[in-house]
Order: structure tokens, then C-alpha cells, then sequence
């Protein structure tokens, strides 16, 4: 009896806070509007540098960049691929010299912008 008893006050209780959470029109946002939700804020960081263009693979949207540190992101010189679009390699080649700005998302770094 007592645990029937418990079982049927549990479950008044979440049906309570159910209707609750889906139905709350009364409740005041005053001076919320201008506030950011902290998942919107956590973006990832762009870091800067400059290398050399040493492969261009435009089936996988990738460039392989030579380039020197990025303290931004504790990193050494190296050699690496890069994220990029289609758009984003107009006008380059292998070889060149770039400047080029970066995020790490996810365990990939990904081309925000480069040029010559």
C-alpha cells in the first residue's frame, strides 16, 4: 500500500511539472532579450599564420599547408591538412606563400580565410 501510494505521488508530481514546463505564459522575461544563451557564446577560437600551399585535394576539401607556429594554439611548425572549400582555393596554387586564419572544431581545423 505504501509503495502504491509513493508510485502515485511520483507521477502527480512529473505530470505537475510537465504541464508546467509546457505551459507557462504568465511567466516574465523582462530584460532578457539582449542576453546570450551560453551555448551560443562557445565558439571556437580563430587562430592566425602563414605557410606554404603543398597539396591541393579538392575531392576530400582539403590543403595541405606548411606552416610555421601558431601560438594561438600552442602549436610547433608543421605540415598539415586543412578544411577548406572550393571557393576558398580560387586563385591558388601550389607554392604559394598565404596568410591564412583558422578554427579547431571538433579535432578538425578548418579555413576561415586565405590569400596570397
Amino acid at each position: 500500500m505504501k509503495l502504491t501510494l509513493i508510485a502515485m505521488a511520483g507521477t502527480v508530481v512529473t505530470l505537475s511539472f510537465s504541464a508546467l514546463a509546457e505551459d507557462m505564459p504568465g511567466m516574465k522575461m523582462d530584460g532578457m532579450e539582449g542576453m546570450k544563451m551560453e551555448q551560443e557564446t562557445k565558439q571556437a577560437p580563430v587562430a592566425n599564420a602563414e605557410g606554404t600551399i603543398k597539396a591541393m585535394d579538392t575531392a576530400k576539401h582539403t590543403v595541405t599547408l606548411a606552416h610555421g607556429a601558431v601560438p594561438a594554439v600552442q602549436w610547433p611548425p608543421m605540415t598539415m591538412a586543412f578544411s577548406v572549400t572550393q571557393d576558398q582555393l580560387k586563385g591558388l596554387k601550389v607554392g604559394d606563400h598565404v596568410s591564412f586564419s583558422f578554427q579547431l572544431e571538433g579535432g578538425r581545423a578548418t579555413i576561415v580565410s586565405i590569400r596570397k
